[in-house]
């Protein structure tokens, strides 16, 4: 790695940690022309599939789009961050572990909508009548009686 004080290429690492949660490597490192010393953080690198539009455009996966949608749909109830927070991670591990290169946005928006009625089944209407786009109100009657 180079030195960011002089351009070196040659720096050596000194000290290694990792996170308490272990999602990164915090590595110290000095250079061997300047003696100077810096930090560098390993983390790994993820690909979310594409998200697929409607109109056919492609967008990159926006986990803070998700949250906040899940986010309004549970405005007022009694989920806390925390639980919203493990949603979006199990939403974004199925994204991973599918191996999916682009993902068509109503197959996304099923993931939100299994996560809210696990959460709580007033969001999980409140998302899916948004998201669904009711035509009329046996439609929703039909989505209550499901749930």
């Amino acid at each position: 790695m180079k030195c960011p004080f002089c351009g070196h290429g040659d720096t050596q690492v000194v000290e290694t940690r990792i996170s308490e949660d272990g999602d990164f490597v915090r590595r110290r490192r000095q250079c061997g022309a300047c003696d100077k010393r810096f930090t560098t953080y390993e983390r790994p690198e993820v690909t979310f599939p594409a998200v697929v539009k409607k109109d056919g455009r492609r967008a990159d996966f926006d986990a803070a789009k998700v949250r906040a949608s899940m986010a309004l749909a549970l405005r007022k109830r009694p989920v806390s961050i925390e639980q919203i927070d493990n949603a979006l991670l199990r939403i974004e591990q199925k994204l991973l572990a599918s191996g999916l290169r682009e993902i068509e946005s109503n197959k996304l928006g099923e993931l939100v909508m299994r996560e809210l009625k696990r959460l709580d089944k007033v969001a999980y209407v409140r998302f899916a009548s948004v998201y669904r786009s009711f035509e009329d109100v046996d439609e929703f009657r039909q989505l209550l009686r499901d749930i």
